[in-house]
Protein backbone atom coordinates (compact mmCIF):
# COMPACT_ATOMS: atom_id res chain seq x y z
CA UNK A 1 0.00 0.00 0.00
CA UNK A 2 1.12 3.59 -0.86
CA UNK A 3 0.28 6.72 1.07
CA UNK A 4 -0.27 9.69 -0.99
CA UNK A 5 0.48 13.29 0.85
CA UNK A 6 -0.79 16.24 -1.24
CA UNK A 7 0.51 19.73 0.06
CA UNK A 8 -1.35 22.82 -1.44
CA UNK A 9 1.32 26.13 -2.15
CA UNK A 10 -0.40 27.87 0.79
CA UNK A 11 1.59 25.03 2.79
CA UNK A 12 4.64 25.22 1.98
CA UNK A 13 7.36 28.18 3.60
CA UNK A 14 8.67 30.43 1.24
CA UNK A 15 12.60 31.54 2.15
CA UNK A 16 12.34 35.23 2.08
CA UNK A 17 8.53 35.42 2.39
CA UNK A 18 6.87 38.16 4.51
CA UNK A 19 2.97 37.01 5.51
CA UNK A 20 1.61 40.40 4.93
CA UNK A 21 -2.24 40.49 6.67
CA UNK A 22 -4.94 41.96 4.02
CA UNK A 23 -6.34 45.07 5.16
CA UNK A 24 -10.22 44.54 4.81
CA UNK A 25 -13.31 46.48 6.37
CA UNK A 26 -15.37 44.51 8.73
CA UNK A 27 -18.99 44.46 8.08
CA UNK A 28 -20.52 45.57 5.01
CA UNK A 29 -18.88 49.00 5.29
CA UNK A 30 -15.61 50.74 4.87
CA UNK A 31 -14.19 51.63 7.57
CA UNK A 32 -11.22 53.43 6.16
CA UNK A 33 -11.89 57.37 7.06
CA UNK A 34 -9.20 59.67 4.72
CA UNK A 35 -9.62 59.64 1.10
CA UNK A 36 -6.22 57.89 0.85
CA UNK A 37 -7.24 55.12 2.66
CA UNK A 38 -10.47 54.38 0.88
CA UNK A 39 -8.77 54.89 -2.41
CA UNK A 40 -6.31 52.26 -1.54
CA UNK A 41 -9.03 49.90 -0.35
CA UNK A 42 -11.83 50.44 -2.53
CA UNK A 43 -10.74 51.72 -5.81
CA UNK A 44 -7.06 51.53 -6.63
CA UNK A 45 -7.53 47.73 -7.16
CA UNK A 46 -9.15 48.79 -10.77
CA UNK A 47 -7.57 52.76 -11.46
CA UNK A 48 -4.36 51.35 -10.04
CA UNK A 49 -2.09 53.36 -8.11
CA UNK A 50 -1.63 55.99 -10.17
CA UNK A 51 -4.81 56.24 -11.23
CA UNK A 52 -4.00 55.65 -14.52
CA UNK A 53 -6.97 52.97 -14.85
CA UNK A 54 -6.34 49.42 -17.01
CA UNK A 55 -7.53 47.44 -19.95
CA UNK A 56 -8.48 43.77 -19.88
CA UNK A 57 -10.75 41.75 -18.25
CA UNK A 58 -13.20 45.11 -18.32
CA UNK A 59 -12.02 48.73 -19.10
CA UNK A 60 -11.25 51.12 -15.89
CA UNK A 61 -10.86 55.08 -16.87
CA UNK A 62 -7.73 56.64 -15.77
CA UNK A 63 -8.55 59.21 -13.02
CA UNK A 64 -5.42 60.67 -13.63
CA UNK A 65 -5.67 64.12 -15.14
CA UNK A 66 -9.64 63.80 -15.82
CA UNK A 67 -11.30 66.40 -16.97
CA UNK A 68 -14.51 65.03 -16.07
CA UNK A 69 -13.40 64.72 -12.08
CA UNK A 70 -13.41 68.80 -12.50
CA UNK A 71 -17.14 69.10 -11.57
CA UNK A 72 -17.30 67.44 -8.12
CA UNK A 73 -20.89 66.44 -8.96
CA UNK A 74 -19.76 64.03 -11.66
CA UNK A 75 -17.15 61.47 -9.20
CA UNK A 76 -19.95 61.80 -6.15
CA UNK A 77 -22.47 60.81 -8.53
CA UNK A 78 -20.33 57.55 -9.90
CA UNK A 79 -19.29 56.51 -6.57
CA UNK A 80 -22.74 57.13 -4.90
CA UNK A 81 -24.58 55.07 -8.01
CA UNK A 82 -21.57 53.43 -9.54
CA UNK A 83 -21.29 53.79 -13.62
CA UNK A 84 -20.87 50.51 -16.27
CA UNK A 85 -18.57 48.18 -14.65
CA UNK A 86 -17.62 50.21 -11.03
CA UNK A 87 -20.09 49.29 -8.41
CA UNK A 88 -22.18 51.59 -6.27
CA UNK A 89 -20.19 52.13 -3.04
CA UNK A 90 -22.76 54.53 -1.69
CA UNK A 91 -24.28 52.36 0.72
CA UNK A 92 -20.75 51.21 1.76
CA UNK A 93 -19.83 54.53 2.92
CA UNK A 94 -20.90 57.28 4.81
CA UNK A 95 -20.98 60.57 3.56
CA UNK A 96 -17.95 61.92 4.75
CA UNK A 97 -16.14 59.00 2.88
CA UNK A 98 -17.33 59.75 0.02
CA UNK A 99 -16.64 63.49 0.12
CA UNK A 100 -13.42 62.10 1.06
CA UNK A 101 -12.54 59.75 -1.60
CA UNK A 102 -13.89 62.02 -3.96
CA UNK A 103 -11.94 64.85 -2.57
CA UNK A 104 -8.82 62.75 -2.79
CA UNK A 105 -8.98 61.27 -6.69
CA UNK A 106 -9.74 65.44 -7.53
CA UNK A 107 -6.49 66.52 -5.88
CA UNK A 108 -4.06 63.80 -7.07
CA UNK A 109 -2.72 62.20 -9.63
CA UNK A 110 -2.22 65.02 -11.62
CA UNK A 111 -5.94 66.70 -10.73
CA UNK A 112 -6.28 70.19 -9.44
CA UNK A 113 -9.98 70.89 -8.51
CA UNK A 114 -11.72 72.03 -6.15
CA UNK A 115 -13.74 73.73 -4.47
CA UNK A 116 -13.82 70.19 -2.19
CA UNK A 117 -17.07 68.73 -2.14
CA UNK A 118 -18.70 68.78 1.54
CA UNK A 119 -20.25 65.74 3.18
CA UNK A 120 -24.00 68.31 3.42
CA UNK A 121 -23.20 68.14 -0.58
CA UNK A 122 -23.05 64.20 -0.91
CA UNK A 123 -25.60 63.81 1.56
CA UNK A 124 -27.82 65.94 -1.09
CA UNK A 125 -26.88 63.76 -3.77
CA UNK A 126 -28.44 60.88 -2.18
Amino acid sequence: MRLVVFLTAASLPIAGAVAAEPILSPGFRFSEQTGEALYSNACQACHMGNGEGATGAGQYPALARNPKLETAAYPTYVVLKGQKAMPAAGRLMTDEQVAAVVNYVRTHFGNDYGPPTTAEQVKQAR
